[in-house]
């Protein structure tokens, strides 16, 4: 009996040890993640059906429909990747010395930040 109580406070001291995320030493990040606390008290709203009526009227899950992009969005798109793939391009380019490298990288950005911007404004002017 004393050794099958030994064997389990063993399991659960590794499972525990086991499940503790590795302890990093020395410089790195120092903040905890963000603790979120659900409270509940098992009672059932009474909004809300379970059998696909909302007070009556049948209950159509809108949230869950996907939302067309505007045509806003899709050019900010296409701009971010066009402007990724200029940057990837740049990075791996051994042509170029470290710092030229740097400097095409910063005008790169700060060049897809020019044009988000110009499509942002000439998206709302018209």
């Amino acid at each position: 009996m004393k050794k099958m109580i030994a064997v389990l406070l063993g399991i659960m001291f590794i499972t525990g040890v086991s499940a503790r995320p590795a302890a990093h030493i020395g410089g790195g990040f120092h903040g905890g993640g963000r603790t979120t606390v659900i409270v509940g008290g098992g009672l059932y709203s009474p909004f809300y059906s379970p059998f696909g009526f909302y007070y009556g009227y049948p209950f159509y899950p809108y949230a869950s429909v996907p939302v067309q992009p505007s045509k806003l969005d899709l050019q900010i798109e296409g701009i971010k990747n066009d402007y990724s793939d200029k940057i990837k391009s740049a990075k791996m380019d051994d042509s170029l010395t470290r710092q030229e490298r740097r400097q095409t990288i910063r005008t790169l950005k700060s060049d897809r930040d020019n044009a988000i911007l110009d499509a942002k404004k000439s998206y709302y002017k018209s």
